[in-house]
């Protein structure tokens, strides 16, 4: 018979997949959006759950149900786009930004401030310990439930708790007054923070660690596989409405002791330090060093998995080894320079990824043609990769003057519309042929 896995299992993979989402940026965002939305906090936190859970969530459902992987899905749209497309998510928020970023984060928040006086030898020393565990942790796959999702998570969310019972038994202060696009439409400034967060392209990597665990634990079946994927996906995405929840309501009575704060960092530095005292800032360390490794070790063992199987030659241990060692070293020299060519790429890529989230979603109800998932992502990419040159600081006037008067494009959404045109001319072009071969058989 099929195994079952008892309810703690089943919470510990939730939590798992919790801590591999839960990154420094998703503490840090909340905060902010807080502050600035003020007495608009409903609105615009409902906006942001919609497209910073929400969107994680489906595409963990999305890889669930199709039963296959980021490689699967993108076959979908062609075979060259498959060799192409899942390499740069992966190189993306893996090595060339996601996991060097870890480490810098880390001691950036969670070690320089004990240090009298910052230093290279001091991020040398902290980064090297940092990849050190994290080589340790994603050496053995298999193990990563148990030391993930049953020893750190639930540490990192004790310690969110107690941040969060603190905030809202003795705020700072009173909710402030909505500030800049939160005063007008904070639903909507929600919506596209939520959407920045970009874990909808997490999702697609995440979503296949977590389906080898399940089947590491002994469950074979692919509806059982699914089964208790979706439901780690939807403790996943509980788990992080309830960090966005608590830490933004924490930013937006915080003005009237901190001011308002350029970035979500400083203001939970400084909270915490109100709150708490001298112990806020080793709260606020410990909170963001297990973000930002359990996230580190998800990416690293994603990338690790993936490499190794498309690149047969190379061992999952070599694969992790060339991982932590370049990360290492570009969180050390090189970073700033890999994120201004990685914020571009990612900018360029989500809004494909969206849509083949959605879409491949939509094709586990009714069939979807590969034309429409052409259509569509070229429709979405036109735009998307002109925003991420022009992000890069490559524009052209004229270009930038006409994508305006496309809807929503000042939001950071213009690419909808036009991907929603190139799926209906797809579509369009997929019954002409239809038809025509229709008729010619006649």
């Amino acid at each position: 018979m099929e195994r079952k896995l008892p309810l703690k299992e089943t919470i510990a993979l939730g939590f798992f997949m919790f801590a591999l989402f839960l990154g420094a940026g998703n503490i840090i965002f909340p905060p902010l959006l807080g502050q600035q939305a003020g007495e608009s906090l409903l609105s615009a936190i409902i906006g942001f759950l919609v497209t910073g859970v929400g969107l994680p969530v489906l595409a963990v459902f999305t890889i669930a149900r199709s039963g296959g992987d980021l490689n699967d899905l993108s076959k979908r749209v062609h075979p060259t786009f498959a060799k192409i497309f899942p390499v740069i998510i992966y190189l993306t928020i893996g090595p060339f930004f996601g996991i060097p970023r870890t480490g810098t984060v880390t001691y950036e928040i969670g070690v320089a401030p004990f240090l009298s006086n910052e230093s290279s030898m001091g991020l040398f020393i902290s980064t090297f310990v940092f990849f050190l565990i994290t080589f340790w942790l994603a050496l053995n796959p298999a193990k990563l439930v148990d030391r993930v999702g049953k020893i750190l998570t639930p540490l990192l969310l004790l310690l969110i708790l107690v941040i969060s019972i603190r905030g809202f038994s003795s705020p700072i202060g009173s909710i402030g007054e909505a500030v800049g696009k939160y005063r007008d439409g904070a639903f909507f400034g929600g919506f596209v923070e939520g959407y920045l967060t970009m874990d909808a392209i997490a999702a697609l990597v995440f979503g296949v660690v977590v389906i080898n665990r399940v089947q590491e634990m002994g469950i074979k079946t692919a509806s059982a596989v699914r089964s208790y994927t979706i439901k780690a996906g939807i403790i996943a995405g509980a788990g992080l409405s309830f960090v966005y929840i608590s830490l933004s309501y924490i930013g937006a009575t915080s003005v009237e002791g901190v001011g308002m704060q350029e970035n979500g960092g400083a203001i939970l530095s400084v909270v915490t330090s109100l709150l708490f005292g001298p112990f806020g800032s080793i709260i606020l360390a410990l909170v963001i060093t297990g973000a930002c490794l359990t996230t580190s070790v998800g990416l690293v063992a994603a990338c690790g998995e993936y490499l190794s199987q498309r690149f047969t030659r190379l061992s999952y241990p070599v694969v992790v080894t060339i991982l932590c060692l370049f990360s290492f070293t570009m969180a050390n020299l090189g970073l700033s320079q890999l994120i201004s060519v990685s914020i571009p790429l990612l900018i360029s890529i989500y809004p494909i990824a969206i849509i083949l989230i959605l879409l491949s979603l939509l094709q586990s109800y009714i069939p979807v043609s590969r034309a429409v998932y052409i259509g569509a992502i070229i429709g979405a990419g036109i735009v998307s990769i002109y925003d991420g040159f022009t992000t890069a600081g490559i524009e052209v006037a004229s270009i930038s003057t006409a994508l305006i008067f496309i809807p929503l494009y000042t939001n950071g959404l213009g690419w909808l519309l036009p991907s929603i045109v190139g799926g209906l001319l797809g579509f369009l072009f997929q019954y002409a042929r239809l038809f025509n071969w229709v008729a010619s058989s006649k």
